[in-house]
């Protein structure tokens, strides 16, 4: 049984999604009743998700998502989550979990912060936030909603995996996303590796880093 509040669906709407560089594709836009977290997080359904869809919780990012910011990968990242859970049926989770929980001006302060050298933890810390403060509850919440108990899991962090465990959701596999470097964000991708166990090329991202 579910350790936490049952959540219920508010409304479902379809809505033509389109991607700058081409791609389109049909979704279905689900809210919520009864979110622990008071958040307006959206479910995206595309695809027909099947007894094991992929599912992807996505952590909002407005200057990598709308702004194509390369100081992140969120935006290519939720680009490529998007047609890959289409093509297999699933769910991403739109979460409203700007900077890793911490807010869109504290994220802006911590960027300053690394432009002195911090990274993207340390950087948090130094402004009295934690490293990391997303809680997915709320994520639980929504795919028990969706009848969804059992899935793959879209990510590179394991502690979406762990907190989803946790939590009684059944996360069947792990499937790593891409690897979208740039000049802007190798440090900001090093760091996940070392501080948060990301699983990403850490030797690829060294000699890019030392480039």
């Amino acid at each position: 049984m579910p350790n936490f509040p049952a959540a219920t669906q508010r409304s479902r709407v379809r809505v033509p999604l389109r991607f700058g560089d081409g791609y389109s594709v049909d979704a279905e836009l689900v809210t919520f009743h009864g979110l622990t977290d008071g958040q307006e997080h959206v479910a995206v359904v595309l695809g027909e998700p099947g007894p094991t869809p992929l599912v992807r919780l996505h952590s909002e990012c407005l200057t990598g998502d709308v702004f194509g910011s390369a100081r992140c990968d969120c935006g290519p990242q939720l680009r490529e989550a998007v047609e890959r859970i289409a093509e297999r049926g699933g769910v991403l989770l739109y979460l409203r979990q700007e900077g890793r929980g911490i807010g869109l001006y504290n994220k802006l302060d911590a960027y300053a912060l690394q432009d002195q050298g911090l990274d993207t933890y340390a950087a948090n810390t130094a402004l009295g936030l934690p490293e990391d403060d997303r809680d997915y509850t709320a994520a639980a919440q929504m795919l028990t909603a969706l009848g969804i108990e059992s899935l793959d899991l879209l990510s590179n962090n394991p502690d979406k995996a762990g907190q989803l465990r946790d939590l009684g959701i059944d996360v069947h596999d792990r499937v790593p996303t891409g690897v979208f470097t740039t000049a802007h964000n190798v440090r900001y991708l090093r760091a996940k590796v070392l501080q948060t166990q990301h699983t990403l090329p850490l030797g690829e991202l060294t000699e890019l880093s030392a480039g």
